[in-house]
């Protein structure tokens, strides 16, 4: 038996930590091992308990829940944010995942689905709530997602240093695949699928995979779409592709 996933609920509204935790008794892979109301008492949980996963509001009295998002990756990067809010905002949304969050889920989400997010990340995945996707498709005169789409030459000479097959696991990261789902869709072994991961980290200049997909979306480098359908919902990021290299 696998061990469980030890979780961080963070949570300022009481009420809201109680129906959570209710919900993760039928779960017996994921557990709710420590609970915050605030910043603070979640840092001093981080840095004194084995935690894989925060469950992560937005709203904390203390500090924005974006914020403490990005201090608990800079202590301990091993950990996995799932920022689970209210809030349907672009902005938000790209601040969270520019902080290093691996999911952005609204709290209206069905329980499996969450579960099954919860178990994705920590295996390395990301995912994007599927109704902030309009949002992000529709913010057409900002500097997030340029207006034009890049032709394949513009986009290889401006990405020159990239070969084939790092665009191929680019797009497979921002659509969320961890590496071993890499090795599996490309046909090649896992452990070559991570060196092609660190590739693209560090010719993108980022520090990890999370930041690679932000970075792709925020230079243009990916175009953001709606899916007719989510497939499957743990494929994570699939409403976004490559879009100067759709045929990859």
């Amino acid at each position: 038996m696998s061990i469980p996933v030890r979780i961080l609920m963070v949570e300022d509204h009481k009420l809201m930590r109680v129906g959570l935790k209710s919900l993760f008794d039928e779960y017996e892979d994921l557990n709710i091992v420590a609970e915050a109301e605030s910043a603070r008492e979640a840092m001093n949980i981080v840095k004194t308990m084995q935690i894989d996963v925060v469950l992560m509001d937005i709203g904390l009295p203390d500090m924005s829940g974006i914020e403490l998002t990005k201090k608990i990756l800079e202590y301990n990067n091993k950990i996995k944010v799932v920022v689970l809010t209210s809030h349907l905002s672009e902005k938000e949304i790209f601040n969270s995942l520019s902080a290093g969050a691996s999911a952005y889920v609204l709290k209206d989400i069905n329980t499996d689905v969450l579960m099954m997010i919860i178990r994705s990340i920590k295996d390395g995945a990301m995912w994007i709530d599927p109704q902030a996707v309009p949002i992000l498709r529709d913010k057409n005169n900002g500097t997030v997602i340029p207006q034009r789409q890049m032709t394949r030459a513009a986009f290889r000479e401006q990405h020159s240093n990239l070969t084939q097959r790092e665009y191929e696991v680019l797009k497979l990261i921002v659509d969320g695949k961890s590496n071993h789902e890499i090795a599996e869709m490309l046909t090649i072994s896992e452990h070559t699928a991570k060196a092609h991961v660190c590739n693209v980290i560090q010719k993108l200049v980022v520090d990890d995979r999370t930041q690679a997909a932000v970075k792709a979306l925020k230079e243009g480098l990916v175009w953001v779409v709606q899916a007719s359908r989510v497939l499957p919902i743990l494929s994570c990021w699939t409403c976004f592709s490559i879009l100067p290299v759709l045929s990859v």
